[in-house]
């Protein structure tokens, strides 16, 4: 298949197969137990250890790195940029709760889950870096919450609360800074801690070529909601009470719907009574599947109530659909490329789907080439190592002229 083969030939599925040889495994049947130890190729300036999932760095001959989330190239990326720095890397799983650091580590990168427990056992010159890749959980576990709440009294049934994160609360406050996944509304929500937090863009695990056949006038009303689990918190609600009443606007539904039994049953007619409404599922964006749907539809609905630079949007914009998103699916999203959603309500909804549908095929292809480009300026693998590696190379260099951290960090780029 031509999306395996470019899978095949990508830089970093090339370096997993190269780096594997330079791993060593620590004996343990459980993966989330496993420290996996690299070594750059000359002399060590130092250990570094970090917490993320390690499934990159877990693979068998021949496995590919899994495209189903970002976290897995982002987490090798990470590690490859400490390596290319002349650092030497442990990496931890992120959901490790037993790891107990025995090295005199120069910098802890920690995802949240073990900042708290892990940062009071290290050195004081060792930099705590966080990577946030959420918006913070107090402000995710209310916005999830309140949507709930007037999803309730819209329709009368209380569902269960999907996207909950009640471990992590307190990893900026142990950290000495962060990068953060996301814009202005992201970092907002860590702001009160008074650290230096550096946004760094997220990256689609597949990118795709511009698709100069499609037909802007065929697909001009023509939706797709793309997301992962957390219906109601990524606003499937929403759209779907739109779409029930635009019946000449059709709508595409990409995700793990049927996971959430109480969610189909409250959206039960809308799902599969809808003549406009299509539910396909979850659907690998590596998939010919999933650039067929990008092909039949203009644009993407995500009006999420919280998110860390949500990577369905990124890759939705990859694959040259427009943006219609709520300002809290944290994506920068121009006036010439998509739509920001400010209150995310039922009317605004339909008010920007029927704007986008009414404008000349023209118009939307130029918008569809803007989202592409954006895409592939600003959320590319590419960009966020070099953005990251900027990052890292100001904290290390501040470590060494035995600066603090967040002094140094803030006379730079900090936000």
């Amino acid at each position: 298949m031509e999306i395996k083969q470019r899978l095949q030939d990508y830089r970093l599925y090339r370096l997993v197969r190269e780096i594997k040889w330079t791993v060593k495994k620590y004996s343990s049947s459980n993966p989330v137990e496993k420290i996996v130890s690299l070594k750059p190729s000359g002399p060590s300036k130092g250990d570094v250890l970090l917490a993320r999932a390690n499934d990159a760095f877990l693979l068998k001959p021949g496995e590919r790195l899994p495209t189903t989330h970002q976290k897995f190239r982002e987490a090798y990326e990470q590690a490859m940029v400490f390596l290319n720095l002349g650092y030497a890397v442990d990496v931890m799983h992120y959901l490790n709760q037993e790891f107990i650091p025995q090295k005199d580590y120069v910098l802890f990168c920690d995802v949240g889950w073990n900042m708290e427990r892990i940062g009071p056992l290290l050195s004081k010159q060792c930099v705590k870096m966080a990577h946030l890749t959420t918006a913070h959980p107090l402000f995710n576990n209310a916005a999830e919450l309140k949507r709930l709440t007037a999803l309730q009294q819209r329709r009368g049934v209380s569902l269960s609360a999907r996207r909950q994160i009640w471990q992590p609360l307190r990893a900026i406050d142990y950290a000495d800074c962060a990068t953060v996944l996301g814009g202005e509304f992201t970092l907002n929500t860590f702001r009160y801690a008074g650290k230096p937090l550096y946004p760094v863009p997220a990256a689609s695990p597949v990118l795709y070529p511009w698709n100069e056949t499609k037909d802007f006038e065929a697909c001009r009303r023509r939706f797709v909601w793309f997301g992962g689990p957390g219906m109601v918190h990524k606003g499937l609600d929403l759209v779907l009470e739109a779409f029930a009443s635009m019946p000449e606007c059709h709508l595409t539904v990409c995700g793990p719907v049927e996971e959430e039994a109480d969610f189909v049953a409250a959206y039960h007619r809308e799902l599969y009574e809808t003549e406009n409404i299509k539910l396909v599922g979850w659907v690998d964006v590596s998939s010919q599947k999933f650039q067929e749907i990008a092909t039949e539809c203009v644009g993407l609905l995500h009006p999420s109530c919280s998110e860390g630079c949500s990577t369905a949007v990124v890759t939705c914009m990859h694959a040259g659909l427009i943006p219609i998103v709520s300002y809290e699916s944290s994506v920068d999203v121009s006036p010439d490329s998509g739509i920001i959603l400010r209150k995310s309500s039922i009317e605004e909804i339909r008010d920007a789907v029927r704007s986008i549908a009414g404008l000349p095929a023209s118009r939307l292809r130029e918008m569809a080439r803007c989202t592409w480009e954006i895409a592939r300026a600003e959320y590319s693998p590419e960009r966020f190592v070099e953005e990251y590696k900027r990052v890292v190379s100001q904290v290390m260099t501040a470590r060494t002229n035995s600066v603090p951290a967040g002094t140094a960090l803030k006379l730079q780029r900090s936000y």
